[in-house]
């Protein structure tokens, strides 16, 4: 057995296997459907029984179900900075997070249409309790990342996980998504945890972080949703933040959110993959000595590539104007944008528009706060 057994995707020689074990579920039927709806259920289980290798799964269904979603439930998808990527080198992509399965699934997309090694990512465990969707995750190339925790089995865990992305990336030539924090953003200030950062750094044991950083070949990697499908989700979690209450999720909450992000109205979306960080990493270790202060200055310097790069849409400057009640960024939305934007606050957010209203404009506001940081917009 591999150490990394327990958290790792499916290796090739398991993938068939473990497709003929979930073909007949209905959950598998339904994406089946969703995504094939005018394919015969014969037809698509035969090609599954003929499917030997996550990619093959990946190209003829997964690439599939996405184009359905993103036809279904946005205006397009757009992306950026792909064309400085080499189709044959592994990079590690550190992402800021807003939704729980479109992040990645959008990223590995527009990997493959960029002609590029799609990713190994990383999810929650907790996401994936169900047996079905523990198989989907694998057959999908996600690893896991244990959540709850005891703090001596978070560090075991922690150093297990930042090996295995090392191995990924150096041995398989295999590239790795990551979220700059743990869980999504939910309020729009997108901000890598140098937490996450030292878990990576797990993996050089003791030795100097910068060139073990560099090893790693890190891509920054900006993504926007025009509208945020899961937007009213995020309201009662930030409420209880800004009354100091402990946020307890419900019985199947991630379940909800993660169907939401997948079905709900998302209009267009923007990806931008940063410049590959090498000479930053030179000037953070001329400049510090100390390996906390590096993976700060890091945590910065990747913060600067996704908020200065992040894209802007209108409801954000509606968010921004009607937040500050200015007319400021007036010339960059029509009135009926913002007439849409007003009425999907109010249904989202129904009797409690009042009490939720600022949060809600706060999260679609702040990603302009902070791009005001680094240019005029």
């Amino acid at each position: 057995m591999s150490k990394f057994d327990h958290i790792r995707q499916f290796y090739d020689s398991e993938v068939n296997e473990a497709l003929q074990s979930i073909m007949h579920h209905p959950m598998m039927k339904a994406l089946m459907s969703f995504t094939f709806p005018d394919v015969d259920e014969a037809v698509w289980m035969e090609q599954l029984k003929r499917t030997h290798s996550i990619r093959d799964f990946q190209v003829n269904f997964i690439y599939q179900s996405v184009q359905r979603v993103l036809e279904k439930s946005s205006d397009g998808l757009t992306t950026s900075g792909f064309e400085k990527l080499d189709p044959n080198t592994a990079y590690l992509f550190i992402s800021n997070h807003r939704d729980i399965i479109l992040d990645t699934s959008l990223l590995n997309v527009s990997l493959f249409d960029h002609g590029m090694i799609m990713t190994a990512s990383a999810i929650g465990d907790n996401l994936v309790q169900k047996s079905f969707l523990l198989s989907l995750s694998k057959l999908n190339r996600n690893f896991l990342v244990q959540r709850g925790l005891s703090p001596r089995e978070l560090l075991q865990s922690s150093k297990l996980m930042s090996e295995f992305m090392y191995h990924l990336l150096t041995k398989e030539n295999r590239s790795v998504w990551i979220a700059q924090r743990e869980g999504r953003t939910k309020d729009g200030n997108d901000a890598t945890h140098p937490g996450v950062l030292k878990m990576l750094a797990m993996a050089c044991e003791g030795k100097d972080v910068i060139p073990f950083f560099k090893k790693l070949k890190i891509v920054p990697v900006s993504i926007s949703y025009e509208y945020d499908p899961t937007d009213a989700l995020k309201m009662p979690q930030l409420m209880a933040e800004a009354n100091d209450e402990v946020y307890i999720k419900e019985k199947n909450e991630d379940f909800i959110t993660l169907i939401s992000g997948i079905i709900g109205q998302k209009k267009r979306i923007h990806i931008h993959v940063g410049d590959i960080l090498d000479t930053e990493l030179d000037k953070i270790g001329a400049e510090f000595d100390n390996s906390n202060k590096q993976i700060q200055a890091l945590a910065q310097v990747i913060d600067d590539s996704i908020l200065s790069t992040y894209r802007l849409w209108p409801t954000n400057f509606i968010a921004y104007d009607l937040l500050h009640k200015t007319d400021q960024f007036s010339d960059k939305y029509t009135q009926k944008e913002k007439q849409l934007f007003e009425r999907r606050l109010e249904m989202k957010l129904g009797a409690e528009v009042k009490t939720l209203r600022d949060g809600f404009l706060a999260m679609y506001a702040n990603p302009v706060i902070n791009k005001m940081k680094y240019e005029n917009v």
